[in-house]
Parts: structure tokens; sequence; C-alpha cells
């Protein structure tokens, strides 16, 4: 596969995804940086985006509940290049059904070599990075120059 570049904007496309024993983590963490977030485009699996709406008044774009097809959405978008950033909150002590589901998002995001945070201490590590507030090019699979080769 060849690569090309991709550039993140310096307003970002950011998904908010946590399982339940992580969701209040995340809403506190999206809590305590809401006027940096709010200068952004927030995307969100069903629960969540209603919980953060709710509880914090940022406007969220709600997929499906992450069993439901949620995680699947923010997949395809991740793959659509509309997605910038991947917050995701798993708990890795207790499992879940859809957990296929979960290492797919997981290995979209890597191969769209999107950053993702998986816990708070990252999340706060990419929110206070110089990198956050500016445009950012990053390498991604040419899929163009792929699709190109094969059909040939």
């Amino acid at each position: 596969m060849e690569f090309t570049t991709r550039t993140i904007e310096v307003h970002k496309h950011i998904a908010l995804v946590a399982h339940d024993h992580c969701k209040q983590t995340l809403l506190e963490w999206v809590s305590a940086n809401k006027s940096q977030l709010s200068e952004h485009h927030l995307y969100a699996t069903g629960t969540t985006g209603n919980l953060i709406q709710l509880h914090t008044g940022l406007p969220v774009r709600s997929m499906m509940s992450g069993p439901m097809g949620g995680d699947q959405q923010v997949g395809a978008l991740i793959a659509e290049g509309k997605i910038d950033m991947l917050m995701f909150f798993w708990d890795p002590l207790n499992a879940v059904p859809h957990d296929p589901d979960v290492k797919a998002l997981l290995r979209l995001a890597t191969v769209w070599n999107i950053p993702v945070a998986n816990n708070r201490a990252t999340a706060d590590f990419l929110i206070n990075s110089a990198l956050f507030k500016q445009k950012v090019d990053i390498t991604i699979p040419d899929y163009q120059r792929y699709l190109h080769t094969r059909l040939k």
C-alpha cells in the first residue's frame, strides 16, 4: 500500500466513545475541557453523546448506541476521513457483547493514523499538545491509488 497525506484542520472532528463503566470519567473529562472542545466538531455514540449534551450543553452529533452499530458508524466516518481524533474510554476489565465492533473501531483508527486516547491521561496529553491547536498533516493509505492499481 502506498501512502498520501491528509490535513487535520485547526477545528477538529472529534469522536467521543465510552464503555458504560467509563462514561462518568469521559463526562468529567469533557466538562473539564468544555471551552476547548466547544471550538471543535463533536461526534459520539448514542448514550455517550446524549449524556455529554445533557450535562455540558455542547452540541454533539450522536450515532446509534455502540452495541446497536454506533461503533461501526464512527468507524465508517474514520474511514471516510471525517473524524480526526478518537477519544475512546474503554473498559479493559469488563467484556462487552460488541467486542468485535470495538476492535474494528480501534483497527480503523490505526489504519487511518488518527490520534486515539483510550484513557483520561492520554486524552489530557492530546488536548494539551501544541498540535491540538494547529493544522497537522498525517500519513494515510492512498486508497485511490490502491483502487486504480487493482482495477487495471
